[in-house]
């Protein structure tokens, strides 16, 4: 009876309100629900971006999703830039110096937007040379079809860099409601755009790419503008003129840094075990895309969550208030495994709806399947605790710790346990599942250490006692 009373006093709001804690649970689900709906509309326009792409042919679908792997990997490094700002910026409101996060989302946003603009210059003068490095020898008109894509999304890269910048600041403000809308009416126009140039003026891949750089145009503008209001507690100056106070980058660069090269070598290891699948036959590729596809729902209120989380810790961590960000830490980890366990339920019930509008074969929609349960089954067992706890660390200032167990775990069971399971012991393609949930369960093992360690509280950014 104990730990039913314990999980209702950690799930209500008698702890919080007792203690004069920061968030309420309406201030949580004001965070996290804007949050939720953003990263499900974000993957409903890719499948939408998809289909479209599929009326122009093979080659327009191979050469787009070449590029958009690519992009991927930039707007992975630009958000965990954003969170490196995000968090010191929390830091400094907990330790209420506004001021001082004001100055850190400007050195954030000059940063990212300078680097932005190089990278832009960059890929448009080195983009064949790089699609021959990044994708090797492919068929002439896929390279070219590759090579228009990524010349437009080029120019969007900027304004990719900004609004997750201005997003990241909202969101450290426990504010997710406007870059949700902006997103959303951004998101529907760039399908409207998409629709209109490919089905009414019969435009090619430039009919996708060229809404897409206007809605992220137009995103980025937008966000700008929001985050430029001096009524926001968190703002930026109103000046073209920056000077950059190297000691507070740094601050930024310490967490953005780590987290970005942690999630562009995750990328790089889902090729490398893409490269395997590829040599199990037509069904196993088939039977893991669906799996992944449908994966990524089963674990969707966890990625919106943690997005949130690092605003909720990094705000409590500034004020010195351990007690309080072990307290959300709890809280947001029970509830991200109840969110789970609620859309999990949900997709084993609508499974075999769902693998029909695949029209997979019998053999196909059964790996598939096994794929989707096991995943659904470890995304409410572990999942929570292998990617939300981590969280927790980088909202403390705690990155590079996190980072060394990511990607040492990845490379040693992701990869490494996929090609013996899958390959040598003969397994097949389910043996690289096996091998993923190995892998989470090891991290976790290493996380749950450091939670207890204490070592993560020993990273706080501002006032005294900052490193």
């Amino acid at each position: 009876m104990n730990i039913f009373g314990s999980f209702f006093d950690i799930l209500s709001d008698k702890t919080a309100n007792e203690r004069g804690y920061f968030f309420t649970n309406r201030l949580l689900w004001a965070l996290f629900i804007p949050l939720f709906i953003e990263q499900s509309l974000e993957f409903c326009v890719g499948l939408a971006d998809s289909m479209m792409v599929a009326s122009l042919g093979e080659v327009a679908i191979s050469g787009v999703s070449l590029v958009d792997f690519l992009v991927q990997l930039l707007i992975f490094s630009f958000s965990a830039l954003a969170t490196g700002g995000a968090v010191i910026s929390g830091q400094y409101l907990g330790n209420k110096e506004p001021n001082k996060a004001c100055d850190a989302s400007d050195q954030l946003v000059w940063f990212t937007t300078i680097l932005a603009i190089l990278m832009t210059v960059f890929v448009l003068f080195a983009k064949s040379f790089l699609i021959n490095i990044l994708f090797g020898q492919i068929d002439q008109d896929v390279f070219d079809t590759a090579n228009i894509y990524l010349s437009y999304m080029a120019i969007s890269i900027p304004f990719i860099a900004l609004f997750n910048c201005g997003a990241a600041i909202f969101r450290t403000m426990g504010n997710a409601k406007v870059p949700m809308l902006i997103m959303f009416v951004c998101d529907v126009l760039n399908i409207i755009g998409n629709a209109i140039l490919l089905f009414v003026f019969g435009f090619g891949v430039e009919g996708v790419a060229i809404p897409t750089v206007i809605a992220r145009a137009l995103a980025a503008i937008v966000m700008t503008g929001f985050v430029l209001q001096e009524k926001y507690e968190i703002h930026i100056h109103r000046t073209l003129r920056h000077k950059f106070d190297w000691s507070l980058l740094r601050k930024v660069l310490d967490v953005g840094i780590p987290y970005g090269i942690e999630n562009g070598l995750f990328q790089l290891g889902r090729v490398l075990i893409l490269s395997l699948v590829s040599t199990f036959g037509t069904m196993a590729i088939a039977a893991n895309s669906v799996g992944y596809a449908i994966g990524v729902f089963s674990v969707l209120p966890g990625f919106a969550i943690n997005l949130g989380l690092t605003a909720v810790i990094s705000r409590c961590v500034g004020s010195n208030d351990y007690e309080q960000a072990k307290f959300y830490n709890k809280k947001i980890l029970l509830n991200v495994f109840l969110a789970h366990l609620g859309i999990n339920l949900i997709i084993f019930a609508l499974l075999p709806f769902i693998l029909q509008i695949y029209d997979l074969s019998p053999t196909t929609a059964s790996m598939a399947s096994e794929m989707i349960i096991w995943h659904g089954i470890f995304a409410v067992l572990i999942w929570p605790i292998a990617f939300t706890l981590p969280t927790t660390f980088r909202g403390a200032g705690d990155a590079k710790w996190p980072m060394v167990v990511s990607l040492s775990v990845m490379f040693i069971c992701r990869i490494g346990l996929s090609y013996v399971i899958a390959d040598f012991l003969g397994v097949g393609v389910f043996g690289t599942w096996i091998a993923m949930f190995i892998d989470w369960y090891v991290r976790a093992g290493f996380y749950i250490y450091r939670y207890f360690s204490g070592k993560w509280m020993e990273y706080r950014a501002v006032g005294n006692g900052a490193y």
